[in-house]
C-alpha cells in the first residue's frame, strides 16, 4: 500500500489566494460579476488546483477502466457479459460512444483492461490485468482487500504517468456489464443510503429485473457487511476493479495538483471513495453531467458539487468528459480573450454580483 499511502500524504489544499486572483480577473472583465457561472467557476477551481493564473487546457484524455463483474450471473444487466470485452476491445477502433466524443473534440482515449475476461491481444490497450473479473459478491467478495489496493494503486499510476506526459486534465470512465449494480451497492455502503434509492435500471431493465437487482444489492451487503468507513474494504466486498481504478485517478489529480472529471454516476461513486479516503480530493474534482441514473443525484449531493450539464445521458464510458472539456476550455479561452472595463474606458462599478442570487 505504499503508493497509496505517499499518494493521500502527498495531496494539500487547493491555492486560495490565486483563486482570488482569478475571480477578480473575471470580476474585471465586461459584463456582470458571476455572470459566466459555471464558465468562471471552472477556471477558479483550476486555478486554485494548478496555483496559475494562466491555465490552458491543450492536451487532454480519457482513461477508461475496463473489468467484468462476477455478479453479473445473477442477471443484473440486460447485455450480456462478453459485452465488456467487445466494447473494450471497440475503444481502440474508435467505434465506442466516448471515442467518437473524443475524436470530435480532440481527446485522446487510454484503454485500461484491469479484468476483462478472456484474452485481449490489442497493444493499445493497457493490461493490468488483475484477473477474470471480480467474485459474484451475493457469494463471496468481489476481490481481496489487497486486490482492492492494487486496483486503486494502478489507478494512480496511470493517472501520475498522463499528468507526467503533459496532459493538462483527465476524464475518468469505465466498461463492465454489471458496473451499475457494483456501483449502486458501493454507494448504498458508503452511505446507508437504501437501495431502492441508488439502484436504477442501468442499460435497460423490465420492472421485474430491476426488482431482482435491487434485491442482489441487498444481499451482497448483508452477506459480505462491508465497513461503510474504509471505502477499500467497501470496493473489495461489493464494488469492481474498475471502480478502484478510477478513484485513484482521482487521487493522483489531486497529488499532481491537476483537474480530472467526473463522467456519470460509475464514476461519481468512485470520486466518494476517494473524497472519503482523502477530503481535500474534492477540490480537484469537477463533473461533467447529472447520469440519468437514480443515484447520480445523491452521489454528487454526497460530495457536495453540481454538475455542469443534465443532458438526459447515461452512457457511461466516459461519455460526459468531452462535452466537460469544452465547456472549460470556452471558460479558459473568454478568461483570456474579453474585454475589460478599463479597456474599454468604462465603470462597471455600478454593477451587481449576480453570484449570490
Amino acid at each position: 500500500m505504499k503508493l497509496l499511502k505517499d499518494t493521500l500524504e502527498l495531496i494539500t489544499p487547493t491555492n486560495e489566494e490565486v483563486k482570488n486572483l482569478v475571480r477578480n480577473q473575471w470580476d474585471g472583465l465586461v459584463k456582470p460579476m458571476g455572470s459566466l457561472g459555471t464558465l468562471e467557476e471552472a477556471t477558479i477551481k483550476i486555478a486554485g488546483m494548478t496555483g496559475k493564473v494562466n491555465n490552458k487546457i491543450d492536451k487532454k484524455a480519457i482513461v477508461v477502466m475496463c473489468s467484468d463483474n462476477g455478479v453479473a450471473e445473477e442477471g443484473v444487466s440486460s447485455a450480456p457479459q462478453i459485452f465488456t470485452k467487445v466494447l473494450t476491445e471497440s475503444m481502440t477502433k474508435g467505434v465506442t460512444g466516448v471515442a467518437t466524443l473524443g475524436k470530435y473534440t480532440n481527446t485522446d482515449i487510454v484503454t485500461v483492461n484491469l479484468g476483462v475476461i478472456g484474452e485481449i491481444d490489442d497493444s493499445k490497450i493497457i493490461n493490468r490485468k488483475i484477473a477474470n473479473g471480480t467474485k459474484n459478491f451475493v457469494k463471496e467478495p468481489a476481490m481481496a482487500y489487497d486486490e482492492a489496493v492494487k486496483s486503486i494503486e494502478i489507478g494512480i499510476e496511470i493517472g501520475d504517468k498522463l499528468y507526467n506526459a503533459g496532459y493538462d486534465i483527465l476524464g475518468t470512465g469505465e466498461v463492465g456489464i454489471g458496473n451499475t449494480t457494483t456501483a449502486a451497492a458501493v454507494l448504498s455502503a458508503l452511505t446507508g443510503l437504501d437501495v431502492d434509492i441508488t439502484c436504477g435500471k442501468g442499460a435497460g431493465l423490465t420492472d421485474e429485473q430491476h426488482s431482482n437487482k435491487k434485491d442482489v444489492i441487498r444481499k451482497g451487503i448483508e452477506k459480505n457487511k462491508p465497513n461503510g468507513e474504509d471505502p477499500i474494504d467497501v470496493i473489495s466486498k461489493v464494488g469492481g476493479f474498475d471502480i478502484g481504478g478510477m478513484c485513484g485517478l482521482f487521487l493522483s489529480a489531486a497529488k499532481n495538483k491537476r483537474p480530472v472529471v467526473i463522467d456519470g454516476f460509475i464514476s461519481s461513486t468512485a470520486a466518494l471513495c476517494a473524497v472519503k479516503l482523502n477530503p481535500l480530493v474534492k477540490e480537484y474534482i469537477i463533473p461533467s453531467h447529472l447520469s440519468g441514473e437514480p443515484g447520480a443525484k445523491y452521489v454528487m449531493d454526497k460530495l457536495g458539487l453540481k454538475p455542469m450539464l443534465n443532458l438526459g445521458m447515461r452512457l457511461g464510458e466516459g461519455s460526459g468528459c468531452p462535452l466537460a472539456f469544452q465547456i472549460i476550455e470556452a471558460g479558459v479561452y473568454t478568461l483570456e480573450n474579453m474585454g475589460t472595463f478599463e479597456s474599454l474606458s468604462l465603470d462597471g462599478d455600478a454593477l451587481v454580483d449576480i453570484r449570490e442570487d
